[in-house]
């Protein structure tokens, strides 16, 4: 059975991009999911003297990054925080790539966002998906889901044509994997 890591790139403990995130991987057939909180990934900020000072990266990040590395498939919808990443994200990026820069291992992704407003995180989408492809990334299927609070209910998305997008996503990461 084919492994899923599925995630919220944020630590928020309301997340709604980890709402979506489940969602997302709930909707792929015959598969093991291991969904998983950032919050349990805690780590310094990074910078080079602190990695010069530590010697090494923190183990919070070695462990993040085996989960990915034995993962066959990811889905991480990423919470937007002023047009980027959030900074939970960014920082233990920072300590993986410092780790294995191909941290991304060529697993076939499922990249996605919301948000409340209307483009629905589209921004940190488009920085991730240029971003993403130097560190071996796969994206395989990219979902936006705009105004969450009218679009998603009772762990769903509600409206049928953002439901049917995402369902096309998630197909292509079934296939992929």
């Amino acid at each position: 059975m084919k492994k899923i890591l599925a995630f919220a790139g944020t630590n928020s403990s309301k997340s709604i991009n980890k709402q979506l995130a489940e969602y997302a991987a709930s909707l792929l057939k015959d598969v093991e999911v291991n969904t998983i909180d950032l919050n349990d990934f805690d780590a310094p900020i990074y910078g080079v003297d602190l990695e010069k000072e530590l010697g090494e990266a923190p183990e919070s990040a070695h462990r993040l990054l085996n989960l990915i590395k034995n993962a066959d498939g990811i889905v991480l919808s990423l919470a937007e925080h002023n047009g980027a990443y959030a900074t939970v994200f960014k920082n233990l990026f920072d300590w993986m790539t410092r780790i294995e820069g191909n941290f991304l291992y060529k697993k076939p992704m499922l990249l996605m966002a919301t948000s409340t407003g209307g483009r629905g995180g589209k921004t940190v989408l488009t920085i991730a998906k240029d971003r993403f492809i130097w560190h071996d990334g796969n994206i395989v299927g990219l979902f936006s889901l705009p105004f969450f609070n009218d679009n998603f209910e009772a762990g769903k998305i509600s409206n049928e044509e953002f439901n049917e997008e995402l369902l096309a996503e998630v197909d292509k990461l079934q296939k992929a994997l």
